[in-house]
């Protein structure tokens, strides 16, 4: 490889992002992370540069760490028929052709948040743990240092060259990793005008739901599904659900959805959302829960009744897909990361099983020719799997060693495949499990250290991919890259690798 020819196209790719500044800021492109995962592209693009991707879809499974995946894949085959014991099988998207190992550190902290990990794939800049596009020389939580600091979001990206977007989640919309892609914020706890503190208000920072609906048609979201109603409706107006509001301003973002956009309509429950017709539909928003949507394990039990992820993501590219210039839909598995914070490995699997089928249901419905689909996690958790279980042992059960005996930890009792190293399943002298349902949806794993809530981890996460530019997803990248692989496929802001 022609070091001097790499070098001049690093140069002339970061002159062109810079004479578009109007679209990226200085602030953004100036940056050296920018800078260098720019780069990490131009290396690779020179040496094997496909077709470009009229559409891209990014998959987040929040919280999916590897050892999630190995024991999702697992759990998946021991739910399925047949006598195999689930190790051999796969998700979906683990035969995908190409996939890298991605560091998910903050610039602030070594463990990271989903806030700082989800605004470094869409914007190519890591930044604080907490801010939301917002970069690293603000202070958290302060609206006034943010000013200037504002990063500009693979949405903003695709919507200037006329793509349609989406956004889907499991979470509260307004949540750290959705509100990632749409919204600009220094602290991500500040979902809602009620969360906004005095000087945020005196210095014009506004909400993330409102920063979600009041947009200009043209930089609007196509398709926007998942949790938080409550968020979005004035504390005096009960919804469908008998639960009240949370808004002090006495907006309905709802209604201003509708309002402000051609073709719109607002959907709260699983009736209405199987009512739309995408062919008539430009606008949609569903929020399902008035905060974050249930467990894809209790899902069947929500009184109103909510779509599942994998219905979400084939709703929204019926609607998304009608744009003959590409769209870009962003996915979250919401729940899979509040699973694990819970110590409940049954639900966070479930969940995790759900962005496969998810995944699956994309897969049919676009081309490898023409569609780069992503599949990844913004950080991981301190979930194990550990003992010497027998092949087949069921994956939430007590460890069985080879011979179908029960295994027995020195203080003489018995113990899970699955564990966590911190949580709220932490005791100070270990239950006998012994006559315990492990595999019951509500049992929680037992874990080292006590903590009210389990904590992410800082390993690698994985990262799958097929489709135009997925040749670029290879060895163990900085997580900001992301963001640089989606604007090559894409050719968004006109930056060219």
């Amino acid at each position: 490889m022609n070091i001097k020819r790499i070098a001049a196209a690093i140069s002339c790719s970061l002159m062109t992002v810079v004479a578009h500044a109007a679209v990226l800021p200085a602030t953004q492109t100036d940056s050296q992370w920018f800078k260098d995962s720019a780069a990490n592209v131009v290396a690779k693009a020179q040496v094997d540069t496909k077709k470009t991707a009229k559409n891209v879809i990014l998959f987040v499974g929040d919280g999916m760490g590897v050892s999630t995946l190995t024991a999702a894949r697992i759990f998946q085959g021991q739910q399925q028929s047949g006598n195999q014991g689930g190790e051999e099988g796969f998700l979906s998207f683990e035969q995908f052709p190409h996939s890298a190992l991605v560091k998910t550190y903050n610039t602030n902290q070594q463990t990271p948040d989903s806030a700082g990990t989800m605004t470094a794939m869409t914007t190519g800049v890591k930044t604080k743990a907490g801010s939301i596009a917002i970069s690293d020389a603000s202070l958290r939580g302060n609206c006034l240092s943010s000013k200037g600091n504002e990063l500009i979001t693979l949405v903003d990206l695709a919507n200037a060259k006329g793509l349609s977007t989406g956004v889907v989640s499991t979470a509260r919309l307004t949540h750290a990793t959705p509100a990632a892609a749409y919204a600009k914020s220094p602290e991500r706890d500040w979902e809602g005008d009620f969360n906004l503190p005095a000087e945020a208000v005196a210095n014009g920072c506004t909400d993330i739901a409102s920063q979600l609906v009041m947009r200009d048609e043209a930089n609007a979201l196509t398709v926007a599904l998942g949790g938080g109603r409550s968020y979005f409706l004035p504390k005096e107006v009960t919804d469908g659900e008998n639960k009240a509001g949370k808004r002090k301003d006495g907006k309905d973002l709802t209604k201003a959805w509708v309002d402000n956009f051609s073709k719109s309509a607002y959907v709260w429950d699983k009736k209405g959302f199987d009512a739309i017709d995408a062919a008539n539909t430009d606008h949609l928003l569903g929020l399902f829960n008035p905060s974050h949507m249930e467990y894809e394990a209790d899902r069947a039990d929500d009184v109103a009744g909510e779509p599942s992820l994998t219905e979400m993501t084939a709703k929204s590219l019926d609607i998304l897909k009608k744009n003959d210039k590409g769209y870009l839909l962003i996915v979250e598995s919401g729940r899979i990361d509040h699973g694990h914070h819970a110590g409940n490995a049954s639900r966070a699997l479930t969940d995790a099983v759900e962005l496969s089928n998810a995944v699956k249901a994309a897969m049919d419905a676009t081309s490898s020719e023409d569609t780069l689909i992503m599949v990844t996690a913004d950080h991981s958790h301190v979930f194990t799997i550990a003992g010497y279980p027998k092949r087949g042992n069921p994956i939430l059960g007590l460890v069985h060693d080879i011979d179908g005996s029960l295994a027995i930890a020195t203080d003489g009792k018995p113990y899970t495949t699955l564990a966590y190293t911190n949580g709220p399943g932490a005791m100070t002298i270990r239950d006998d499990l012994t006559s315990v349902d492990t595999q019951d949806k509500d049992f929680m794993q037992q874990a080292l250290i006590p903590m009210s809530s389990e904590t992410h981890a800082g390993e690698d996460v994985s990262l799958h991919a097929r489709g135009p530019g997925s040749n670029l997803v290879q060895g163990v990248i900085e997580q900001n890259v992301i963001f640089h692989i989606i604007n090559q496929a894409q050719q968004l802001g006109g930056t060219k690798y």
